[in-house]
């Protein structure tokens, strides 16, 4: 049976956008890749990292069950340069699984849905516009619902060259 699963992908370190291009080339070689959005630029979130990200959401479909999902996105993280020295710290990439179908997963290695969807405009301005109808499967909420609510004071604006 097929998922669809939203992921989102950003860095702030390199080139970020060549290595965002080559994150969904390596997703495409994993997955069948539905679609992705516009690419945005983004200040920093959680304080540490220091330059702006850009980001971008990709919807897929897989076979797979989602700890095998984590463990391909991770693969690609590490072949794109990814070092887990500081959370939320600076990275070249960074994939995280927002959505998995409608599952709900609480376990040490895997939440799902991403526990802070509704906190950060970077995920919330690509998913309205995106994935308007996409339903947060524990809050019943919209994005642009969640997005209305949100307080992150944070700038997101779509990246233009």
């Amino acid at each position: 049976m097929q998922t669809e699963v939203v992921l989102s992908l950003g860095g702030n370190k390199g080139d970020r956008e060549k290595l965002l291009f080559r994150a969904i080339e390596l997703l495409n070689d994993h997955f069948q890749l539905i679609k992705v959005s516009k690419i945005y630029q983004t200040a920093a979130w959680g304080g540490k990292a220091k330059g702006d990200f850009l980001n971008q959401l990709a919807l897929i479909s897989t076979g797979l069950d989602p700890e095998e999902v984590l463990d391909i996105i991770q693969e690609i993280e590490r072949d794109l340069g990814r070092t887990r020295e500081e959370h939320w710290g600076d990275r070249t990439m960074d994939i995280d699984i927002l959505y998995f179908g409608s599952l709900e997963i609480n376990s040490d290695r895997l939440k799902i849905p991403h526990p802070y969807i509704a906190d950060r405009k970077f995920i919330l301005v690509p998913l309205s516009e995106f994935l308007p109808d996409k339903i947060h499967p524990t809050t019943g909420r919209l994005p642009l619902e969640m997005l209305e609510a949100c307080k992150d004071p944070s700038e997101v604006k779509i990246w233009i060259k």
